[in-house]
């Protein structure tokens, strides 16, 4: 599948930019925070390793956490990877990421997430991982870009969709409901990809 530029990409510079056709990408959304005996972080590397049997690349932000412990998970499972990274945050990606993008900005760093995903899994985290799901969800909900699948893994954000899913029957956008789904397990958010983005 070909990942070209789309219209909700802002411009960038300073950008390696690779072949994109090889494998379908996921992105994973996640902390930064969880370190590598806590559970977060092995959920994060499971998650990775069963991607890659999956055939699929995983794409994320590059650093430590979940993002370290994906990446980690995929490449012992001779999977690919793909992280991008800011200037803002410094360029050095965790040593398990084998193509890194580098961006300019924070925002343009999301926008080449949201860009090279054809589907998005997201994690426990943050504020940042709040914005990354508030983002995407929102691009889909106004038509910027296409709908593709967003899975929130475990029960975390589950008080804050529920929240927002109300708010969009209240307001007669029912349809917006249908862009995020959650999954208890991995197993679960496995089956809920689509079969075409298995290699």
């Amino acid at each position: 599948m070909k990942h070209g530029a789309t219209n909700y990409n802002p411009e960038t510079t300073n950008t390696n930019r690779v072949d994109h056709k090889v494998m379908t990408r996921v992105t994973i959304f996640g902390s930064s925070q969880p370190k590598p005996t806590e559970p977060l972080y092995q959920e994060a590397y499971e998650l990775g390793k069963q991607l890659a049997l999956s055939g699929v690349t995983i794409c994320n932000g590059g650093y430590g956490g979940t993002m370290e412990a994906s990446a980690k998970g995929a490449v012992e499972a001779d999977g690919k990877t793909t992280g991008v990274v800011c200037e803002r945050f410094g360029v050095a990606a965790n040593p398990f990421i084998q193509e890194k993008i580098i961006v300019n900005t924070h925002s343009e760093r999301l926008h080449k997430l949201i860009e090279l995903g054809d589907a998005y899994i997201v994690l426990r985290g943050s504020t940042g991982t709040l914005v990354e799901l508030a983002l995407v969800w929102e691009y889909m909900n106004k038509s910027i870009m296409p709908e593709k699948p967003i899975i929130v893994l475990g029960d975390f954000w589950k008080p804050v969709i529920d929240t927002l899913k109300n708010e969009f029957v209240f307001e007669g956008k029912d349809f917006a409901t249908k862009y995020v789904t959650l999954a208890r397990t991995i197993e679960e958010c496995m089956t809920l990809l689509p079969k075409e983005l298995h290699g």
